[in-house]
């Protein structure tokens, strides 16, 4: 059976980790969220998979190649162009990436489901398609009921009783939400929905196609299903995402490295003293991190690998990616530090660099200086008189 991954989007809501990292190889503890809906799509026997690309193309490319090593098969529809040497991102929308690969060669020749790049979910894809293909539907949404409280977050759909759609609210008001029944990013379609989309041009699916398959009266459905759907729309959904999975709450992904104290997983070769560093789980430390004697780590935690956190530094309910030094005595709670960048959990990020703070976060590779900066001095001096 035939899917595609929807894998073009810069995910500018998600930076400063998109700057570098394609939204759909954002870390879910070590594992690239993608990874995790490849993995759906080949329980359910959706072994055909295409994937169009378009903002840092090649690390997604050279990440999954042609899928043998996840057992199926994968090919790429690249958006964008070549100037002057450099690839280019130019997305056509998610409609219009749908309709290239189809206009290239009629690739889609029965039931296929398309997915959003960045969520986890454990749908029963099986029970979707079969509920799609009894209802006769062109095309069908998966959705998922939510709290009244929380509607204004999504693309909320409206259905009559037999599931047909009859319309769609973006972000409505709780008191304007005319259903709890929101859109998950997750659609079945027949081939036919390609006669609704035009070629050449940017086309959304939400906002375009959808739009006129109501207008038109095509059989056009919506499914509500009980299922686990975590979306990294934003950084902090990202946030949010890895402390659930520390906390247990996300049943198909499990915390990876060896369990070596209760609540506490490190990959290989971890340098810690367990007993002269103060850690309360969930934790997880990668591989060919430093601990020092003195740090306090307190759960839910991801640490990445190769990271370096000295004595004295504090890290609370957190997100620390690779490469990361946490220079002595640095207090971060409930932040996502990336590269350069230390971001807060309603998404705020500071350029630490910038800021001339570069000596409390930096990269663990980079040689220090022999010298504190004038910085660091001055409160050095400040936190010695006041003794």
């Amino acid at each position: 059976m035939k899917a595609m991954i929807l894998a073009a989007g810069k995910g500018t809501r998600v930076q400063p980790i998109t700057h570098t990292i394609p939204k759909p190889l954002i870390p879910i503890l070590q594992k690239p969220v993608m990874e995790f809906l490849v993995e759906l799509l080949r329980k359910h026997g959706f072994d055909q998979i295409m994937v169009n690309v378009s903002h840092l193309a090649n690390e997604i490319e050279n990440y999954f190649r042609d899928g043998q090593k996840f057992g199926v098969q994968i090919a790429y529809s690249f958006e964008g162009r070549i100037v002057e040497g450099e690839l280019i991102g130019k997305a056509l929308g998610s409609a219009g990436g749908m309709k290239r690969i189809q206009d290239f060669s009629p690739f889609f020749d029965d039931t296929f489901v398309v997915l959003c790049g960045d969520a986890l979910i454990d749908l029963d894809l099986t029970q979707a398609v079969k509920w799609h293909r009894e209802k006769g539907a062109i095309a069908t949404v998966v959705m998922k009921s939510v709290p009244r409280e929380e509607v204004s977050s999504y693309g909320v759909v409206v259905t009559d009783e037999s599931g047909r759609i009859k319309a769609f609210q973006e972000k409505p008001s709780v008191e304007e939400a005319l259903s709890t029944d929101i859109n998950t990013g997750i659609y079945i379609f027949e081939p036919e929905v390609f006669n609704y989309i035009p070629s050449g041009v940017e086309y959304d699916i939400g906002s375009d196609l959808f739009p006129q398959l109501v207008a038109i009266g095509a059989p056009f459905y919506g499914i509500s299903m009980d299922f686990q759907w975590v979306d990294i729309g934003k950084v902090p959904d990202y946030w949010r995402a890895i402390r659930s999975v520390l906390l247990g709450e996300v049943k198909n992904v499990s915390i990876p490295g060896k369990e070596v104290l209760p609540g506490i997983y490190t990959g290989l070769n971890v340098a810690v003293n367990w007993d002269k560093v103060d850690i309360t789980g969930p934790v997880y430390i990668g591989g060919m991190t430093r601990i020092e004697d003195g740090a306090k780590i307190v759960g839910p935690t991801m640490i990445g690998p190769n990271c370096w956190v000295c004595s004295g530094a504090t890290v609370e309910n957190s997100v620390i990616f690779e490469y990361s030094r946490l220079g002595p005595g640095v207090r971060l709670v409930d932040k996502l530090v990336f590269g350069r960048y230390c971001v807060d959990k309603i998404g705020a990020a500071i350029d630490v660099q910038a800021a001339a703070l570069d000596w409390l976060i930096t990269d663990a590779r980079q040689v220090l200086p022999s010298q504190p900066p004038e910085e660091r001095q001055a409160i050095d001096d400040i936190l010695r008189n006041s003794d």
